[in-house]
């Protein structure tokens, strides 16, 4: 039962980070291309519809986590997952104080209503949002070499 928790636990986090990944590397990159106001309007519903699903993602990943830790502390790897819990902490906060509150904001904006230092706000989430994507790439790592 302890390695199905295991994998399963790994494959949600792994697939958190390729989504996470994809949106600082890809989606955003697409988005900034878009001509006139479509790329704004993009981040916009892509922080309603993200902003929906993640924090779910974000603490569920969390508390399977942590529920390996407890379930395997006898276990070879259990520090690692014990790190990586507290990498997947750091994420959640990180995600509470500096990037949710931009999103928030970032998700209202229409080109009539948005401010006009929306880009550098946007710029300010995405160097924000590099920083979260390392710390569960970190995590991530530490779950799968727990696996061994």
């Amino acid at each position: 039962m302890l390695n199905a928790l295991e994998v399963f636990t790994t494959v949600v986090v792994g697939v958190m980070v390729g989504v996470e990944f994809s949106v600082a590397f890809v989606m955003n990159r697409i988005l900034d291309a878009l001509p006139e106001d479509s790329g704004q309007l993009g981040h916009a519903h892509g922080g309603r519809m993200l902003g929906a699903v993640m924090p779910v993602w974000y603490i569920g990943s969390l508390v399977l986590v942590a529920v390996w830790a407890v379930a395997g502390w006898h276990h070879h790897g259990a520090g690692l997952v014990v790190t990586a819990a507290g990498l997947l902490i750091v994420s959640v906060v990180m995600s509470m104080l500096l990037l949710v509150p931009i999103n928030n904001r970032n998700k209202t904006w229409t080109p009539d209503n948005r401010p006009a230092d929306w880009k550098q706000k946007l710029h300010r989430w995405n160097r924000y949002h590099y920083v979260r994507v390392a710390v569960i790439i970190a995590a991530f790592t530490l779950l799968v070499a727990a696996l061994t």
